[in-house]
């Protein structure tokens, strides 16, 4: 367990800032260099000063100490003005890369960093915590030229009469007393702080990604009250943190003057005695002052048990096992797909437990399931956007993390319901990847995504700006789905990404994928029958294992798989019957059998062969609908595409 005022991530803390300062090496060398420098010419600031003193007192010729003197305040007054441009740079440069370091480590995290600490957490510690962090190097820099001033003072002292030290030496041990406990006592402090201000960025966050639900619900006053609501528990512990740091300047205070005024006053017996000069007393009250310098250790200790507190929350982080990627390329295949007793689980719960699944390449599976059966976490998983905690998943024979990331990437493509589109112009955010596909492809992925015609009305076509496109749902999810196509691979994995399209455009894009538009294995999360049923076969979860595998037409027959697309199923009837495939709202091509009295379960679940417009599925429905069921019962015969299997388990006495 870790000590109070210590973080879980104390020990890749302390390991992050031992590289920021490596990093930053030159630069602290040359700041500790310059504050040494400082203090050096501090040092013997007094000594000039003294002797000056002493040469005007006994009316000697004293022009050249005056120049001394002068000499030594200009080169101090250079000195701070390197030391604070030093101080900035190497402050920039250190929280630049520590930020760089935390980012990439979080994008390599992928899902899983959100899910552990939350996207607002993750910037407040990314952009607030990191600027803190990013001072350690010039604290620590700061710090060990800070103890030459008060090392060199009592040096200095004993250099005059060794009495002056000693004198100073007896009280020493207090200062020290109070710089440690006044570390011990602001670490927690500082810790609790960042930890509130982490929870109030959290909520924030969260808040600014709900402004439009928070806006319809009219509960803005509401929401400023949560987001707020921890701002008395950071008050508390702001004002604990700087309660300890103004204990400790005031003990020091405290301490400190009794100090000095022990040095002056030997220094005055010894001065009666005739043992020191005018001129050297001056020089013993200037280097007790020096000596006793403990306000700026308390500064420096102060900045730099903060910037240890920060460093520990982005410990934290690192703390969080990045995936660990092999060397293997693929090897020629079709993109067949293999899950062998994957099981998955998310906290404390199992989501998908010892699913065995084999999709053959260039065929379409589809995946169903209620809400919460681990669709989107299978999706992950087939193209290791997630690791399985037991089993693994095999792309042509190959396991996922024996691949090179880059080989990985250019075989599995995703869309998602909502993408996140990056890049300066629709054409970069459509070429996004490990390789830039060249513009005529990007723009035959935009055709197949039916995302061409719109992109073409933009004022600069795909090269507007990104900034400069408002698009709605479903237009963004055209655009992530051109960008899936747009990199090939032997993999292309649909998370849910045709939910924001209009029937129609759904239909095409469905045509496209099934009938050799886009040349890949395809697994599709669905949640339209219609989907379903254009796919080779759907698998069919429940309860986090694979209930059935089989083509959707016969899978319909189960009264609880037409219960996982709506109520509006329970009467046999595919939600394509009564929607229309090709987007009217009626029934529409073979699906228009389910109206006009076609009881055929097999006929239902393809709508295809309708017509183009929804119309003649109701006046040739019968005749549709046996076009229908006879190719489907010709694809079972003959077994073409090659089937999906799984070894699935099933529930309440289902058949697979």
């Amino acid at each position: 367990m870790p000590r109070a005022g210590e973080t879980a991530g104390t020990g890749p803390g302390r390991a992050l800032l031992r590289a920021a300062v490596r990093h930053s090496a030159v630069r602290c060398a040359l700041l500790c260099l310059v504050g040494v420098g400082a203090a050096g010419a501090g040092l013997l600031l007094p000594a000039v000063l003294g002797r000056t003193l002493d040469l005007l007192l006994t009316r000697a010729p004293a022009g050249r100490w005056v120049a001394y003197s002068a000499g030594l305040v200009l080169l101090l007054a250079l000195l701070d003005m390197a030391e604070a441009v030093l101080h900035g740079t190497t402050d920039a440069r250190a929280t630049a890369w520590l930020r760089g370091r935390l980012t990439g480590h979080v994008l390599a995290l992928g899902p899983r960093a959100t899910a552990r600490f939350g996207s607002g957490e993750l910037v407040a510690r990314l952009v607030g915590s990191a600027a803190q962090a990013g001072t350690a190097p010039t604290a620590l820099a700061a710090s060990a030229a800070a103890l030459a001033g008060p090392v060199g003072g009592v040096v200095a002292l004993g250099l005059i009469d060794p009495w002056l030290a000693a004198v100073f030496l007896a009280g020493a041990p207090l200062l020290a007393l109070l710089l440690r406990a006044f570390a011990r006592d602001s670490s927690a402090c500082v810790a609790e702080y960042q930890r509130v201000q982490g929870r109030i960025a959290a909520a924030l966050a969260e808040a600014v990604g709900g402004a439009r639900t928070i806006r319809a619900a009219g509960t803005e006053d509401r929401e400023t009250a949560r987001v707020l609501r921890p701002l008395p528990e950071l008050s508390r512990a702001g004002r604990l943190m700087w309660r300890a740091q103004g204990r400790a300047a005031a003990r020091a205070v405290a301490v400190a003057p009794l100090l000095q005024l022990a040095v002056v006053a030997v220094a005055g017996l010894l001065l009666a005695r005739h043992r020191l000069t005018v001129g050297e007393v001056l020089a013993a009250s200037r280097y007790a002052v020096l000596a006793t310098g403990a306000g700026v250790l308390v500064g420096q200790l102060a900045a730099l048990v903060r910037a240890r507190a920060a460093a520990g929350r982005l410990g934290e982080i690192l703390a969080e096992p990045a995936p660990v990627h092999g060397s293997r390329p693929l090897p020629p295949g079709p993109g067949r797909l293999e899950l062998r007793g994957v099981t998955a689980r998310r906290g404390d719960r199992t989501v998908l437990a010892g699913v065995d699944l084999t999709v053959p390449g260039g065929t379409t599976l589809a995946v169903v399931g209620r809400s919460g059966a681990g669709k989107s976490l299978l999706a992950a998983l087939a193209g290791r956007l997630a690791d399985p905690d037991a089993g693994e998943v095999l792309l042509d024979g190959v396991p996922l993390p024996e691949l090179a990331r880059d080989e990985l990437r250019r075989a599995v493509g995703y869309a998602f319901e909502r993408p996140v589109l990056l890049g300066t112009t629709v054409q970069d955010a459509i070429g996004l990847g490990v390789d830039t596909p060249p513009p005529a492809r990007v723009r035959q992925a935009a055709r197949t995504a039916c995302a061409d015609a719109f992109v073409r009305r933009l004022p600069e076509g795909y090269t507007t700006a990104l900034a400069d496109t408002p698009r709605s749902g479903g237009e963004s999810q055209r655009l992530g789905l051109a960008r899936a196509f747009a990199h090939g691979g032997r993999l292309l994995v649909l998370d849910d990404a045709l939910s924001s399209l209009d029937t129609i455009t759904e239909h095409r894009i469905t045509r496209a994928l099934t009938e050799g538009g886009v040349a890949a294995t395809r697994l599709v999360v669905a949640h339209r029958a219609a989907t379903a049923a254009r796919a080779d076969a759907v698998a069919w979860l429940d309860g986090g294992r694979v209930r059935a595998v089989a083509p959707h037409a016969r899978l319909w027959r189960e009264p609880e798989y037409r219960r996982v697309f709506g109520e509006y199923a329970e009467g046999g009837k595919s939600p394509a019957a009564t929607e229309g495939v090709d987007g009217s709202d009626g029934a529409g091509g073979a699906e228009g059998a389910a109206v006009s009295g076609d009881t055929d379960p097999i006929s239902r679940a393809d709508g295809t062969d309708g017509g183009s417009d929804g119309r003649d599925g109701v006046a040739n429905g019968p005749t549709a609908s046996t076009r229908a069921a006879e190719a489907t019962r010709a694809a079972d015969a003959t077994h073409a595409p090659p089937p999906v299997t799984a070894s699935p388990h099933p529930a309440n006495g289902a058949r697979p």
